[in-house]
């Protein structure tokens, strides 16, 4: 089997070494010439997973056509903001019926798609399933036990996905619930972002906790009001995945959200972290669809406000305090 991964960040990277391990074909592109150089040479990913060398399996590549011809498989892992523009040089590279699966979390913060839906719009000849759930690149590179869950349209690719990626250190579950899939992936980055200011603030456990119950409250009721099922968010892409990256310094949503916390500007927190924050991203879109679905969503809306209105996260944290008096459900 061949199966090429665009994107080789920290994920593209982990879950092409997890492929390779499985013995399949596996073709790693990069976006620049000069990355494909530095990753063949090094055999590994220092700049994002040092000292996870690359199995033989693995060949480097920034040429697309050489990656994708005759792929029984192409998967996605490029970064929300780069989606478009790499679906578009993709689509001419895709065939008819080709399988591809997005394992990227995030929202096109201008036409507020979900990712599946932009890969649809540009390459509307293939399949597209998603794949999401608590999976840090640096556990799945070191061949942690981890858990996803995948979802399509149709069983038989959702399927399909299990198989091809299940092992002993890696399980996946099927969903037809994408929407649900890719929402909770989606929002939880902010949710992160937010636990990240909380720690950075100097808050304990209590307000994280509270921070991660009421977000996958918000997540739930945007989700549903965009057609998902609630019970998708009690799974792994939803409470599963906003635990792990509420709580774990692997991620980078938090890490940004510490230092916003401790005091420095949006731009440095960003410069620090040195990867792509998708909270960030999607904390803009997530503001603009619970006003687009009238749906409340104070802490997103308040991570908003204190990411590009200038809003103090300390007068945040008390504005979400002492808001009216409300019942826990409904």
């Amino acid at each position: 089997m061949k199966i090429a991964v665009i994107g080789s960040g920290s994920w593209g990277t982990a879950i092409a070494v997890l492929l390779a391990k499985k013995k399949y074909s596996v073709y790693l592109w990069s976006w620049q010439q000069e990355e494909t150089n530095r990753l063949e040479r090094d055999r590994e990913n220092k700049e994002f997973l040092p000292g996870i060398l690359f199995p033989d399996e693995i060949v480097c590549s920034h040429d697309m056509d050489v990656c994708t011809a005759n792929a029984d498989l192409i998967v996605c892992a490029v970064p929300s903001p780069a989606t478009r523009t790499t679906a578009q040089k993709l689509s001419k590279f895709v065939r008819d019926g080709q399988r591809i699966l997005n394992i990227s979390k995030g929202l096109e913060e201008e036409s507020l798609l979900r990712l599946s839906q932009v890969y649809k719009q540009e390459i509307p000849q293939a399949e597209i399933a998603v794949m999401s759930g608590p999976s840090h690149a640096e556990e799945v590179s070191l061949g942690l036990p981890t858990t996803n869950v995948v979802a399509a349209d149709e069983k038989a690719f959702a399927e399909y996905i299990q198989d091809v990626f299940m092992s002993d250190v890696f399980r996946v579950y099927t969903s037809d619930d994408v929407i649900g899939v890719e929402i909770g992936g989606a929002l939880k980055n902010v949710i992160a972002l937010c636990a990240g200011i909380s720690d950075g603030l100097g808050f304990g456990d209590n307000t994280k906790a509270a921070l991660m119950t009421r977000g996958i409250a918000e997540i739930s009721r945007l989700g549903t009001a965009m057609g998902a099922r609630m019970e998708t968010f009690a799974g792994l892409s939803g409470i599963g995945d906003l635990i792990v990256t509420c709580t774990s310094m692997h991620s980078r949503n938090r890490r940004a959200g510490i230092l916003i916390g401790q005091g420095k500007s949006l731009q440095d927190a960003l410069s620090e972290v040195h990867m792509v924050v998708e909270g960030v991203n999607t904390a803009t879109a997530a503001y603009r669809l619970s006003q687009k679905y009238d749906v409340s969503m104070p802490i997103a809306t308040e991570a908003y406000r204190v990411l590009f209105e200038g809003k103090n996260a300390r007068d945040a944290v008390v504005d979400l305090m002492t808001r009216n008096k409300t019942q826990e459900l409904g």
